[in-house]
Order: C-alpha cells, then sequence, then structure tokens
C-alpha cells in the first residue's frame, strides 16, 4: 500500500503502514517557525497490558483517503479555535503495531505553551471521535483478538449526525465546508 499523506509548509498528515516518526514530528514542527516558542506532541504508543490480558500488539485499518480529508478538516477547525497555531502534525499508522511502538503522533507549534497544548489535546480527541481508523487488539499466547470501541467515536458520530442535519437544513454539504 501506498503511503497517504498530505504535506504542505504548515500541514503534515500521514495515514499509511509506515509507523509515524517522533522525531520527524517534532522537526517539522520546531523548524522554520522562530515566531513559536512551544512545540506540543502526543504519542499513542502501543501498551503491553489491557484488564489483565497481555497484548502483543494492535491491528489498526481504516480507509486512509478518507482519514486523510478528516484530518484535513480537523487540522482546519484547530486553526480556527486556535489562531496562533503555526503548524500540524496528525499521523496515524495502519496495520500491526507491535508493543512499545508509536501508532498515533499529533501536534502543533504555536508562540504560546497554553494554546499548543489545548491544541494538541483539541487534535488527537478529534482524531479519536471522527476519523476512521479502528483498532484490534491481539492478545499474547491467545489466537482470539478484540476490536475495541471507541468511546469518542461513538460521542464523535452523534455530533457528527447532528452536524449533517443542520447541514442539510442549512443547504449545506461537506465538501463546501471542505472549500471553506
Amino acid at each position: 500500500m501506498a503511503d497517504d499523506e498530505s504535506f504542505s509548509s504548515s500541514l503534515l498528515i500521514q495515514v499509511s503502514e509506515t509507523p509515524p516518526s517522533v522525531e520527524s514530528a517534532r522537526h517539522f514542527l520546531s523548524s522554520s517557525s522562530p515566531g513559536c516558542g512551544a512545540v506540543s506532541l502526543f504519542v499513542g504508543i502501543t501498551r503491553d497490558n489491557f484488564e489483565g490480558k497481555v497484548v502483543s500488539r494492535l491491528a489498526y485499518e481504516g480507509y486512509a483517503s478518507m482519514a486523510i480529508r478528516e484530518l484535513r478538516l480537523i487540522c482546519r477547525d484547530a486553526r480556527t479555535m486556535y489562531p496562533g497555531v503555526d503548524r500540524l502534525v496528525a499521523v496515524h499508522v495502519l496495520g500491526d503495531c507491535p508493543v512499545g511502538e508509536a501508532s498515533v503522533v499529533v501536534g502543533c507549534n504555536s508562540p504560546h505553551r497554553k494554546e499548543a497544548m489545548r491544541c494538541t489535546e483539541y487534535l488527537i480527541d478529534e482524531l479519536k471521535a471522527r476519523v476512521p481508523i479502528w483498532k484490534k487488539e491481539v492478545y499474547e499466547g491467545d489466537e482470539r483478538s478484540v476490536w475495541k470501541e471507541n468511546v469518542e467515536w461513538r460521542e464523535g458520530r452523534r455530533r457528527r449526525v447532528m452536524m449533517k442535519e443542520e447541514e442539510e437544513r442549512e443547504g449545506r454539504t461537506h465538501d463546501s465546508l471542505e472549500r471553506a
């Protein structure tokens, strides 16, 4: 599978089988932004246990092109909410992610730490709520695995349905919002 990504001078989005590089994200956010004194990153790493079971890996599935599109919209929304933010990163792996490895990296830079930290929290919360990527936990020594329900996705679905109904009432479409 080819990497699906979106890159501009101020935006790095990637959804692929290539694991996210924390160092590349940090470098992207800290270079060429002399007015920014804060870089905030969230790195999601596969942990080795869940409710007493030993986790050997996580398996992520998703629709890369749809995920990229939704990540662009999330980043656009983040820029509106946090106008001081200069650069944004949202990178997620598809496929297997072993214990101890990063599966997701989101972050931003900003002149001030509070805005950077709030924006980063917004990015990961919205990614989990809106982006069509699903996680399966695979347990060690056990052929069973469990698809994990993402509570944020369920809550986000409710929001998405309400937004779609509002758009339809106002005659707007998702495509017209993306161009805004």
